[in-house]
């Protein structure tokens, strides 16, 4: 026999045993691989919206800085953006899915208030900053995105290996064994009734 495991009925029972759990730990695993797949494909979806929103915008807000460049110059708009205050604290908390802990940015978003002089500035100015400031919550979804992908696609990655090693390797092998303790001690049966059969025989001609 190939396998070093005694050929007998109890270690036939636990290495059907073994065999089964790992049958349905590799279900479990298949199915946890095509939810978080699922959950991945969702959210790069979500990601390249998110993305093409923000590449619009830039361009925008780029326009209009362009405009406010020219028309109050760079050191006028250095010193107004040096009232613009602080990014307000935003929290980070988690949801699971199948296990794995994905990011959620939680703010508050702000309407847009203006921390400067009117007098100041210009228009292309003011609708720079509005934009910008929208800008910001897009960048807060995309990275709360996009760490949830990098976070699922490396559980994807593990999963895939641990069913693998189920699939490939201790699945094979516990029906391995289970073949060969039961090709043995059905051999052993068939030599016990033969056994049986020919001591029979012989009290039966004396």
């Amino acid at each position: 026999m190939a396998t070093k495991v005694i050929p007998t009925k109890a270690n036939l029972l636990q290495t059907k045993a073994s065999l089964e759990f790992a049958k349905k730990g590799y279900d479990l695993l298949d199915k946890k691989r095509t939810v978080l797949i699922k959950e991945m494909m969702d959210l790069n979806k979500k990601a390249a919206e998110i993305q093409n929103k923000i590449v619009v915008e830039f361009a925008k807000t780029y326009r209009a800085l362009e405009d406010a460049t020219i028309t109050m110059g760079t050191e006028s708009i250095f010193e107004v953006s040096k009232a613009v205050p602080l990014e307000d604290d935003y929290e980070v908390k988690f949801r699971s899915v199948m296990g794995v802990e994905l990011p959620k940015v939680k703010y508050q978003e702000k309407e847009r208030r203006a921390e400067y002089s009117f007098h100041r500035t210009t228009s292309a100015f003011d609708e720079a900053s509005i934009d910008l400031h929208e800008v910001k919550y897009l960048i807060y979804e995309l990275a709360e995105v996009e760490n949830s992908v990098f976070k699922l696609a490396q559980e994807i990655k593990k999963t895939q290996k641990r069913a693998n090693a189920l699939d490939k390797i201790q699945i094979p092998k516990y029906t391995k064994i289970v073949k060969e303790i039961e090709n043995i001690l059905q051999e052993k049966e068939r030599e016990d009734f033969f056994r049986l059969k020919k001591v029979k025989d012989k009290k039966n001609r004396k």
